[in-house]
């Protein structure tokens, strides 16, 4: 059993592989929060709850001035009853008042995990991997029932934590916010890691200390965003990749999220994460429900490495599905960079036919092969196919690069429509709006207003008859812009401000039911790149195009950052044309090619345009990642040098059975007169003699990790290395 019971204390000991997690059944039926850490055989209350009188701090009960919730460490606050810290939710009355008062009323153990119905969560694929709790708290006075579930995973160091309210009284209750799980800490010498960011340059790593009052990361656009990941980890002040612990929380969802951690004026810290209570709630009527989506909470006791490495097993093996999660994902070549929306069929097949001389296994229609679609001011919703472009059809297209030896993959964004388009023509109440409020665009497109089934099910039909009729083994699924004037013409005027969660669902639906529909075909989704790389979506789609921006020296940050919570797996990048793109910066085909090759690896640029020479360094190049293609992506990845603090960026991926692994070094900028350089790598067999291939050298795990090995002086700006180590 990892979820025992205590009869005599009412306390909770929840195991997770290495973690416990402790909480108690407190005076009157508060549920107080205990422990949260390195596994602990027995408990037996060491650090017992302590009570005394303090100023400004109310009592529920007058005769005990001892005891208050603003000074009890709580597992879900709610409002009103003494605590002033952040509620965990809210609920407004039919008497416009917003107290309540949640006490503990039964529980249940459940073998397994229960998913969770219309949302993305982690899995189990037999019961005997986890074990459940579920705690119900009731409010008797108003009828609301709140359960609380927790999983604990047996082979990982992860607690799992959603919440369902219940409303069993006779009116209606209104929730105005609802997190997932909070955790409240008896101590605040913390930091505070989160992945802020913006288009071309997301999930950039912040190291923030804690001070008294709040601090918080969120979305109000209506999805996940470039600008803030639904990630936040506390971390003691001495924590690194290899020391120190670690309370991190990542979000299984895709929409509008706020994490919040507050500094009380006792020094406890209370962490927060959920859905976004901004311009959000919910009409929970007489015998109704609501879930919240799911939190993962994981624990390290050493570092940031040990935590990533739960988060990738976790998030490969049992968040993402599919006869995809465990196979090698493609090298591909997309027309995108080289094309834009000036193509025809006759370009589309030259490129392809370079692509699979040079060794390239799939071939990636981007935008621009649909209704009229010769910019990006049209068509978004007509998904037919432009004859003017390929006359012969997608069906035709498509075989007769499969008749390369080639797949076909095709770009879709099919939760956008145009203005200039026949599907907004025919109903134009079907975008997210607000009557008689203009209609911002973004792009020059508006969105699809998913809470609405019939849309949902126009676009499912729509994109089915595309996937149906051509030989069609990958999609990009794109998701260009924020969310403005928040509205669905179909909700009635107490229930507006459940649309963008309501738009989640239907978005969940959707891709629930074209990724089930068509199982072999791989999806990648995309928001611009990486401005909706977020757990939810991985549970459909388990690779993520990382960022818009495929300049090599920028992807540095933008790679390091994701994978402190996203595996390589989940991760799409690409060699580009120079000057780059997006910022015009000039560096050579290796070392764009080095930091695509640790990720899903592909090319985006005509290939068709390109020299003798280059053309032999992408076979090379291609050639190189089939052989470390396991590696890299199934692989043990570690962080060795960071690109946020040093000139020089370092990385290892190493096999699961230690047997083989790649270094990558990229320096960024040449100093004069720099000194010898040394990396000390990570994972390896100690006993392990390991061969640098290439370059006539051997040596064993231990001294490689503990004495390092040296790096070759490169000269000039933008150089790197990647070496491939095998076991002799």
């Amino acid at each position: 059993m990892s979820i025992s019971f205590c009869e005599t204390t009412r306390t909770f000991h929840l195991k997770a592989n290495n973690t416990s997690y402790i909480f108690q059944v407190a005076k009157d039926g508060y549920l107080a929060h205990l422990y949260w850490g390195k596994k602990i055989n027995e408990y037996s209350h060491s650090n017992e709850l302590r009570f005394a009188d303090r100023a400004f701090s109310g009592n529920p009960v007058a005769e005990d001035r001892t005891f208050s919730l603003d000074t009890l460490p709580q597992e879900y606050p709610s409002f009103g009853h003494t605590d002033y810290r952040n509620p965990a939710f809210q609920i407004q009355l039919e008497n416009g008042t917003t107290v309540t008062d949640l006490r503990y009323s039964s529980h249940k153990l459940i073998n397994g995990k229960p998913n969770l119905e219309g949302l993305p969560s982690t899995y189990v694929e037999s019961d005997d991997e986890a074990e459940t709790l579920e705690i119900t708290l009731k409010d008797d006075l108003i009828g609301l029932t709140v359960i609380l579930s927790y999983t604990a995973f047996h082979q990982f160091d992860v607690i799992t934590r959603s919440v369902r309210f219940v409303n069993e009284g006779k009116t209606n209750l209104i929730l105005l916010k609802a997190a997932s799980g909070n955790v409240d800490f008896r101590a605040s010498e913390f930091d505070l890691i989160s992945l802020p960011g913006a288009w071309g340059r997301e999930r950039h790593v912040a190291r923030t200390e804690l001070r008294p009052g709040i601090q918080s990361i969120e979305s109000r656009r209506g999805a996940s965003s470039h600008q803030h990941n639904p990630f936040m980890a506390l971390v003691s002040k001495e924590t690194n990749e290899d020391y120190g612990d670690v309370f991190a929380f990542s979000f299984v969802y895709s929409g509008n999220f706020l994490g919040t951690v507050e500094v009380d004026q006792f020094g406890y810290s209370r962490a927060t994460m959920g859905i976004n209570p901004f311009d959000f709630s919910w009409l929970l009527e007489p015998d109704q429900s609501f879930q919240t989506p799911e939190v993962v909470m994981v624990y390290s006791a050493n570092g940031l490495s040990e935590m990533s490495h739960t988060f990738h097993r976790l998030y490969q093996t049992r968040l993402c599905r599919g006869e995809f999660r465990d196979k090698n994902r493609p090298i591909l070549i997309n027309n995108w960079e080289a094309t834009y929306f000036n193509f025809d069929e006759g370009k589309i097949k030259e490129i392809a036919r370079h692509g699979k001389e040079l060794g390239i296994e799939l071939f990636v229609l981007d935008d621009g092969w649909f209704g009229k679609r010769d910019d990006d001011t049209t068509s978004l919703g007509d998904w037919f196919v432009d004859k003017r472009k390929l006359p012969n059809g997608l069906e035709i297209l498509a075989q007769s690069i499969r008749d390369m030896d080639m797949e076909f993959g095709l770009w879709f964004e099919p939760e956008m429509v145009s203005v200039d388009s026949e599907l907004y023509r025919k109903h134009p109440d079907w975008c997210i709006h607000v009557p008689k409020r203009r209609r911002s665009e973004s792009r020059q497109q508006l969105i699809l207003d998913y809470s609405r089934q019939e849309v949902c099910d126009e676009i499912i039909n729509r994109v089915s008859d595309i996937l149906k009729n051509a030989p069609i083994t990958y999609v990009k699924w794109d998701m260009n812009r924020h969310m403005t004037e928040v509205g669905s013409a179909s909700l009635p005027a107490e229930r507006q401000r459940e649309t963008a969660h309501r738009y989640m669902l239907g978005l969940y639906r959707v891709m629930e039911t074209i990724t089930t529909k068509f199982p072999h075909i791989l999806f990648e989704s995309c928001s611009g790149g990486g401005g909706r790389f977020d757990p939810g979506i991985l549970y459909y789609m388990p690779q993520t195009w990382t960022s818009d921006n495929t300049d090599a020296i920028s992807r540095l940050k933008i790679q390091y950052g994701t994978s402190f919570v996203y595996p390589t797996s989940s991760m799409g990048a690409h060699v580009s044309a120079v000057p780059n793109h997006q910022v015009n910066r000039i560096t050579s085909l290796e070392v764009r090619g080095h930091v695509a090759m640790s990720g899903n690896f592909g090319y985006e640029l005509d290939i068709t345009q390109l020299s003798f020479d280059e053309r032999e360094t992408m076979k090379e190049q291609i050639n190189f990642y089939k052989k470390i293609r396991t590696i890299i992506q199934f692989g043990n990845f570690y962080r060795l040098s960071s690109p946020f603090t040093n000139n020089h960026t370092a990385w290892l991926h190493v096999s699961q059975d230690q047997s083989e692994a790649v270094l990558t070094y990229v320096m960024v900028l040449a100093e004069p007169n720099d000194p010898f350089r040394k990396i000390r790598l990570k994972g390896l067999d100690p006993t392990k003699k390991y061969q640098i291939c290439g370059e006539g050298k051997s040596f064993y795990g231990d001294e490689l990790m503990n004495v390092g090995i040296n790096i070759p002086r490169l000269n000039g700006d933008f150089k790197s290395i990647m070496w491939r180590l095998k076991s002799e």
